[in-house]
């Protein structure tokens, strides 16, 4: 195997929509997801239960999301960010290979937002890939915390020659977290538009993915109408290959 394929997208707990014209989307990311081909994917706003979505929606499903957008013959991990009064939603990951090993890190800052890492090793033929999938918080001084956290987390957690993925929803409205991630070796897709959010009218860059140890070779962002009715992010995919 040549290459790494890799895609982030923030599900938006699969439901658009507001009041009485919210919608059920999470059976139609099913086949979003399956569009993507990719080796692994990093979801973000992955709903584990809500009781409230449950009684609304006729067709919720009985499983958790993460196993309901799995593909055939894919291994699913999911670990909980946040509590709420109904249920719960966090991240998940979606891998082609055998997952090795599962963790997760509470990176929250403040009591008001809830937010971890999901760190999956997966084992790519004969490559272990370690994989960290985040939704970093609203606040831009969180995010640098946060960032912190990470790197710390992965100086503890990750092998230094080990190939590295971090992708997720960094909400870094301003593009200020490079030079940070940077400093950890980690670098993404510089130069090029990539903009995701909101899908509707895409102007931000907020989904990113990050490797270490990894070539990037290049990026895309689907567009269509279909998309901006799934999420109001769009899905980011790149691909990688090793060095």
């Amino acid at each position: 195997m040549n290459t790494l394929r890799v895609a982030t997208y923030n599900i938006h707990k699969g439901v658009q929509g507001l009041g009485p014209a919210r919608r059920l989307e999470i059976h139609n990311l099913v086949h979003a997801v399956e569009q993507f081909d990719a080796d692994i994917v990093c979801l973000q706003e992955v709903r584990g239960f809500n009781r409230q979505m449950q009684r609304r929606f006729a067709h919720w499903p009985a499983e958790g999301q993460a196993h309901v957008l799995a593909p055939e013959g894919y291994e699913a991990v999911y670990r909980s960010n946040a509590v709420t009064r109904h249920g719960e939603h966090g991240n998940a990951l979606l891998s082609r290979w055998p997952v090795l090993g599962q963790g997760h890190h509470d990176v929250s800052d403040h009591r008001f937002e809830q937010r971890g890492l999901l760190h999956v090793t997966v084992q790519v033929e004969d490559r272990p890939v370690h994989v960290v999938v985040v939704h970093l918080g609203l606040i831009h001084a969180s995010r640098e915390r946060q960032v912190q956290a990470l790197g710390r987390f992965i100086a503890r957690e990750v092998p230094p020659d080990a190939a590295l993925v971090v992708a997720g929803d960094f909400n870094d409205w301003g593009v200020r977290l490079h030079p940070a991630m940077a400093r950890f070796g980690l670098h993404t897709f510089d130069g090029i538009r990539l903009a995701t959010y909101p899908s509707r009218l895409p102007l931000l860059h907020l989904d990113r993915i990050y490797v270490r140890g990894l070539r990037l070779l290049h990026a895309q962002v689907p567009h269509g109408r279909a998309w901006p009715r799934l999420s109001d992010h769009l899905p980011l995919i790149g691909e990688f290959a090793w060095p």
